[in-house]
C-alpha cells in the first residue's frame, strides 16, 4: 500500500496529501540536527509569539548558582524528533493512537483507521476497551509501522488539574513501556490531549515532554527514536518554543531553561508532585537498646508498671524519630483558621470598601496554571448572555497602534451578573488582547449610579489574567471619573504596595480624562465604540465646554 518517498524529498516534517507516502526516520527532522536550530531560532525571534509566563527570558540576565534540571545529554537529544505530519505515514516500530475507552474507530486519531485498513477495527474489538491512563497494542496491518499503541486520555477539568496532569503523564510512559516489552525501538507519537477533552495545550505539551524526557534518563539504552508528531501549526510552535527547555542542546539552552522551567517539574518519572501525599518516614533511631528484664513483677503498683514502661520505652525512642514532620491535614486546617481569622478580624482594605486583598502573591507557575484552567473552562462555555451586556468589548487601536478594550461600568448590573461568569469572560476576550501592548478605555459615565462590587474581586482577576497582563497593559484610560472613584484607585495604589507590588503596578497605569475630546487624544474617535448615553453624561457634566453629537450622523464636534 505504502511507497518510499523519493531521496529528493526535503526536510522540515511538512505533512503531505499523499497517504501512501512511507516517510523513513533518515527524512524526519531530528531535534539536534544544525538545520533544526536554525529554523527555531528564527522563529523564536518572531515577535507574534505569546508570551508564556514559564517560558520567557530571565529579566535580570543572572542565574546565580542554580543547577539545571534537566542539563543537556547529548545521546538522549540525538533521539528526538519532531515532524509536522500524521505519524502513521512514518517507518517506524510502533505509532500511537489517542483513542477513547472503547477503542472506537470514531474517537481515535484522524485517518488511522484509515490507512491501517479494517482489519484493525475488528482487532481492537477483541481487547476489551482501555482505561484512561494506560496503553494497549495491536498490529499494525497496511502502515509502515510494525505495531499501534492505543491509549487514552483523560478528560480536563479544572477541579481535577492534577488528577488529569498524572493520567496524561502515565499516558505517555505506558506507550513508553508497552514499545520495550515488545521488544521495539522507535516510536511516533500524536499529541495525546485531544480538543475533545478540554486539556488546554501548552500545559499537556510540557507534561508530554517532560515525561519522556524522565523515561529516556532511564532507559535510552532501550529506545532509538522517538517522534513527537503534531498536525497544526499551533501544536508545531508550542513544542519548538518547549523542547529547549527539557532537551537542552548546549550550555546557552541549558542556562536559559533554568529560569524558564516551571516550578514543578514533576518527579523522577515526570509527574506533578503532590506534598500532602508523599510518605515520610524518619531513620531508624542509632540508640541500641537495652536488654529487657525477663520476668515481670505482677504484683507491682500500676503507678511502678507505668514507670517501668516509659522507661522501657525510652530506650527505643530517639528525638530524632519524634521529630516527624507535622500532618499535613493538620498544617492546612491551621491555615484555614488563620485565613478566617484574619477575614473576621479588622481589615482596613474592607473598612475602606475595596473587599479582601490579603493573602500572598501567586507564584509564575501557580499563575499559569491558574490563567490555563480558568481558559479551558472559558472556552468550553456558552457565555453569549455575558456578551449581550456590553460590559466589556473589543474596540480598535489607540493613537499608537495597539489594540483597544473598552469597559462600560453603566452597563455593570451587580443584580443581574454572575461574577464568575463574567470572570471567565473576560479572560477569554482579553486573551488575544495580553499577548501583546494593549490599552484599556473604561467608561464610568454614570456607574456610580449602579451598584458595583468591591474591588477585592479585581485582584482575583488580576491573578487569572497574569504577569503578561499586567506587564503589556500599556495604560488605562478612565472617562469622567468620579471623586470616590480617585479616593478608591489612589487607595488602591498606596495600600496595595504592602500586599502585592505587581498588582499596584496596574492601578498606577491609571490616566484620568474628563471630556471625551482629552479621550479622543489618547484613542481617535472612529476607533471607539461608545454609547450613546457617554455623550449626554459628557455635555451634562461639562456644560458648554463639551461636545454636541449630531443624534442622526453620531458625528461628534465641540462647542463653541
Amino acid at each position: 500500500m505504502y511507497h518510499n518517498v523519493p531521496a529528493t524529498t526535503p526536510r522540515g516534517g511538512v505533512p503531505t496529501d499523499n497517504v501512501d507516502t512511507v516517510v523513513t526516520l533518515d527524512q524526519v527532522p531530528r531535534w539536534s540536527d544544525a538545520d533544526q536550530r536554525a529554523s527555531l531560532q528564527c522563529d523564536g525571534d518572531d515577535p507574534s509569539f505569546s508570551y508564556d509566563p514559564l517560558t520567557s527570558a530571565p529579566e535580570n540576565g543572572s542565574l546565580g548558582n542554580a543547577v539545571s534540571r534537566f542539563p543537556v545529554d547529548h545521546e538522549i537529544n540525538s533521539k528526538i524528533y519532531l515532524w509536522r505530519g500524521n505519524p502513521w505515514n512514518i517507518e517506524v516500530d510502533a505509532v500511537v493512537n489517542s483513542t477513547n475507552e472503547n477503542l472506537d474507530e470514531a474517537h481515535s486519531s484522524p485517518g488511522l483507521h484509515a490507512a491501517a485498513g479494517p482489519n484493525l477495527a475488528e482487532e481492537c474489538a477483541t481487547l476489551g476497551g482501555c482505561r484512561t491512563g494506560m496503553a494497549k497494542v495491536t498490529k499494525a496491518y497496511d502502515l509502515p509501522a510494525r505495531r499501534i499503541i492505543h491509549t487514552v486520555g483523560p478528560k480536563y477539568a479544572i477541579k481535577y488539574h492534577t488528577a488529569a496532569e498524572n493520567a496524561l503523564s502515565h499516558c505517555y510512559r505506558s506507550c513508553l513501556e508497552l514499545l520495550i516489552e515488545n521488544g521495539l525501538q522507535s516510536i511516533a507519537m500524536v499529541c495525546i490531549y485531544t480538543e475533545a477533552k478540554n486539556y488546554p495545550r501548552e500545559p499537556a505539551a510540557h507534561v508530554a515532554i517532560r515525561t519522556v524526557r524522565r523515561f529516556l534518563e532511564k532507559q535510552k539504552d532501550k529506545i532509538t527514536a522517538v517522534v513527537f508528531c503534531t498536525t497544526t501549526a499551533s501544536d508545531t510552535e508550542i513544542y519548538k518554543r518547549l523542547l529547549p527547555l527539557y532537551f537542552p542542546r548546549d550550555k546557552h539552552e541549558e542556562e536559559v531553561a533554568i529560569a524558564k522551567l516551571p516550578a514543578d517539574v514533576g518527579d523522577e518519572n515526570g509527574e506533578t508532585i503532590i506534598d500532602e501525599r508523599k510518605i515520610r518516614i524518619q531513620p531508624l533511631p542509632n540508640k541500641k537498646a537495652s536488654k529487657p528484664p525477663r520476668s515481670v513483677d505482677l504484683s507491682s503498683s500500676d503507678g511502678g508498671l507505668q514507670r517501668r514502661n516509659s522507661h522501657y520505652f525510652d530506650a527505643y525512642l530517639d528525638p530524632a524519630f519524634m521529630s516527624i514532620i507535622k500532618d499535613p491535614d493538620q498544617t492546612r486546617k491551621e491555615q484555614w483558621e488563620k485565613s478566617a481569622q484574619s477575614k473576621s478580624g479588622w481589615n482596613c482594605a474592607k473598612l475602606l470598601g475595596f473587599g479582601d486583598l490579603g493573602g500572598p502573591p501567586l507564584s509564575p507557575a501557580e499563575e499559569y496554571s491558574l490563567h490555563s484552567r480558568y481558559l479551558a473552562k472559558a472556552n468550553s462555555l456558552n457565555l453569549s448572555e455575558i456578551a449581550e451586556m456590553k460590559i466589556v468589548y473589543r474596540g480598535g487601536v489607540d493613537s499608537e497602534g495597539r489594540p483597544v478594550m473598552v469597559i462600560v461600568g453603566a452597563h455593570f448590573l451587580l443584580r443581574c451578573l454572575d461574577l464568575e461568569r463574567f470572570i471567565l469572560y473576560v479572560v477569554k476576550e482579553f486573551e488575544p488582547l495580553i499577548q501583546k501592548p494593549y490599552t484599556i478605555v473604561y467608561f464610568h459615565s454614570a456607574a456610580s449610579l449602579q451598584v458595583q462590587p468591591d474591588l477585592g474581586w479585581m485582584r482575583r482577576l488580576q491573578q487569572i489574567l497574569g504577569r503578561k497582563h499586567q506587564r503589556n497593559l500599556h495604560a488605562i484610560y478612565v472617562l469622567h471619573p468620579t471623586l470616590g472613584l480617585k479616593a478608591a484607585v489612589f487607595g488602591l495604589q498606596m495600600f496595595v504596595d504592602s500586599v502585592n507590588e505587581s498588582f499596584s503596578q496596574v492601578w498606577k497605569k491609571v490616566v484620568y480624562v474628563d471630556r471625551l475630546l482629552q479621550l479622543f487624544r489618547y484613542v481617535p474617535r472612529e476607533q471607539l465604540t461608545i454609547p450613546d448615553f457617554v455623550f449626554q453624561h459628557d455635555l451634562e457634566v461639562n456644560g458648554g465646554k463639551g461636545l454636541i453629537v449630531d443624534p442622526r450622523t453620531k458625528y461628534v464636534y465641540q462647542r463653541p
